[in-house]
């Protein structure tokens, strides 16, 4: 079943017309949240690595 393209615009039109976008205040939490989270994982790996480089070292002797 094809549809017209006028009628594929209007019903993309009503689409976009649901869309709710979040607030500035919103998208300030959202940012901040993901740039802790990160440097979180960021200090975590980082532990986790020096670790296994300490054990790789003393096993190998070095």
């Amino acid at each position: 079943m094809k549809t017209s393209p006028a009628l594929f615009v209007r019903q993309v039109k009503q689409e976009v017309s649901k869309i709710t976008w979040p607030s500035r205040a919103e998208t300030m939490q959202g940012t901040i949240a993901v740039i802790v989270i990160c440097l979180i994982l960021a200090a975590f790996l980082f532990a986790v690595d020096s670790v296994f480089a300490n054990v790789i070292r003393w096993i190998i002797g070095g």
